[in-house]
């Protein structure tokens, strides 16, 4: 999973931020009890938003899900939900996901962010998605240029 975490933190304020069980050596995800390493997460996720039957209410759950999570999903995750909205012909929530991962890079957005849609490209290119800020709702609906700069 990608994490947020800050670039120079010293590890130890790195374990207080990103508190991680260990098995072994394998990074590891404490769930009501059970650890479920990142891989095998990723796995459930990208398995979920592959399945053919899923429906509108279960895919917006899932997302929820994930937005509700002190993480920002693999691009894996993330190409498999935008699968999962243009089966469901919901390009709205693709849009909408997008935005909420944008979301969940936090302050390490201008490095984030690009990766993920480095990773992601060849998927909205095949599916005809366009990102946010291609659709321009990445600036306020009525946002003009500085009066002082347009001259």
């Amino acid at each position: 999973m990608l994490r947020i975490v800050a670039g120079h933190a010293s590890s130890s304020l790195r374990q207080a931020i990103v508190p991680r069980a260990t098995i072994a050596g394998v990074q590891a995800r404490a769930s009501h009890g059970n650890t479920e390493t990142d891989e095998e997460f990723d796995a459930r996720y990208e398995k979920f938003f592959n399945r053919p039957d899923i429906d509108h209410w279960e895919i917006r759950k899932a997302m929820n899900d994930l937005a509700g999570m002190d993480l920002v999903p693999e691009p894996k995750i993330i190409c498999a939900a935008l699968r999962a909205c243009r089966r469901l012909n919901d390009y709205s929530l693709t849009t909408r996901f997008l935005e909420s991962v944008k979301d969940k890079c936090g302050s390490e957005v201008d490095k984030i962010y690009p990766y993920i849609l480095q990773e992601i490209r060849p998927t909205l290119d095949e599916l005809g998605i366009s990102t946010p800020e291609e659709l321009g709702y990445d600036k306020p609906e009525l946002w003009l240029e500085d009066p002082e700069n347009i001259h």
